[in-house]
């Protein structure tokens, strides 16, 4: 049975880490809200999902993954799930819970990005809190950028397979979590990013690696792969990259 991903259609957004994963393992799913109403698909299908009342697990918000009789919200838990699953964790336990913790802290930078540009409250429109951005987003592009970057450049550096990969010699879902930060850096932040970049090589080394693999490559150059737009996580304000 197909794995049923749910997340809103128009956008990445945290839902687009679950897609690398699924994409890379070549794994059969469906991404629900941006199949037809007639094949059960939808934003409304997606809602009543949300709001099953006889779900007594319910997800707080997408994305979440349905797998038979199991249900996984929070991103992070979901490739938790997922890692083993599809072969994207490493090998034994020691591996999977330092891919989970690449992963939370890729979460905790993503989180930063977009409080870049609602720094105040999510209920308000960008335009409502542009001075509080500008001030959030000059202290994320100096500081915050190049510390995770460079942490993520010491870990790829320290880590005795060599730096191709997070997690020894293979491919994780924290790799391919870190090539969506990277690339979504790149669009939000395209000057502060690429400063960044060039003390961080083999972070970039490892965005380009992961964009040549034959299914992410075929995935990006496909409609499956929404494009970065001003509705999701990362969002390209020249303003707020200085």
């Amino acid at each position: 049975m197909a794995y049923q991903l749910h997340y809103w259609p128009t956008i990445q957004g945290r839902g687009e880490f679950v897609r690398l994963a699924l994409e890379a393992a070549g794994a059969a799913y469906v991404d629900v809200a941006r199949e037809p109403p007639a094949k059960g698909g939808g934003e409304s299908r997606l809602g009543r999902r949300l709001d099953d009342p006889d779900n007594p697990r319910p997800a707080f918000a997408p994305p979440f993954l349905v797998d038979g009789d199991i249900v996984v919200g929070q991103t992070a838990a979901i490739l938790l799930y997922l890692g083993p699953r599809l072969g994207l964790a490493g090998v034994g336990e020691a591996d999977g819970l330092w891919t989970h913790q690449l992963q939370l802290t890729i979460a905790d930078c993503v989180a930063e990005a977009h409080d870049t540009h609602h720094p105040l409250s999510t209920g308000l429109y960008y335009e409502d809190q542009r001075e509080a951005a500008l001030a959030r987003a000059k202290a994320f592009r100096e500081e915050r950028i190049p510390k995770f970057l460079g942490w993520f450049e010491k870990i790829l550096k320290r880590n005795p397979a060599g730096d191709l990969h997070l997690v020894s010699n293979v491919l994780t879902y924290a790799d391919l979590s870190l090539f969506q930060l990277v690339a979504g850096l790149r669009y939000a932040f395209p000057t502060a990013a690429a400063r960044a970049l060039a003390d961080a090589p083999a972070v970039a080394k490892l965005h380009a690696n992961v964009a040549r693999r034959q299914r992410i490559h075929d995935y990006l150059h496909s409609s499956r792969r929404i494009a970065f737009n001003e509705d999701g996580i990362f969002r390209a304000y020249p303003e707020l990259d200085g």
